[in-house]
């Protein structure tokens, strides 16, 4: 869970489909002491160039689903050889400094599974 953001409820409308369906695997990590990646790799490539060729992740989404300006997403990346889009956002505090609560940022994912996509965008892949 991010530092001291609460979660929005997860929709889960027939419309919609979760990064969890589509991604293999979610995940965060250091990028240094004032950075935090994710990464987001997809089962199927198909699922993926939707996602890119749509810019369904964005610097916006990523600000929206942890509760922080779109100024301090520092990195939005679409890695088309490993089918991931990888983001980097400013932590809010320094790893390792008084009210870290994540030192090694690799429990920061969470707010990625509240993420929905429009289902028509995957029609040919789901």
């Amino acid at each position: 869970m991010p530092e001291s953001v609460g979660l929005p409820q997860s929709v889960g409308l027939p419309e919609s489909v979760g990064l969890d369906e589509l991604c293999s695997v979610l995940r965060s990590k250091n990028a240094g002491p004032y950075l935090i990646t994710l990464d987001l790799i997809f089962k199927d490539r198909r699922a993926y160039e939707a996602v890119r060729d749509g810019r369904l992740i964005s610097r916006e989404t990523i600000a929206t689903a942890y509760g922080i300006s779109e100024d301090d997403v520092a990195v939005l990346e679409y890695i088309d050889g490993l089918k991931a889009v990888k983001a980097t956002y400013k932590r809010r505090h320094p790893a390792g400094s008084p009210g870290d609560t994540d030192c090694f940022g690799m429990a920061q994912e969470a707010p990625l599974l509240y993420i929905q996509l429009p289902r028509a965008a995957f029609q040919a892949v789901l």
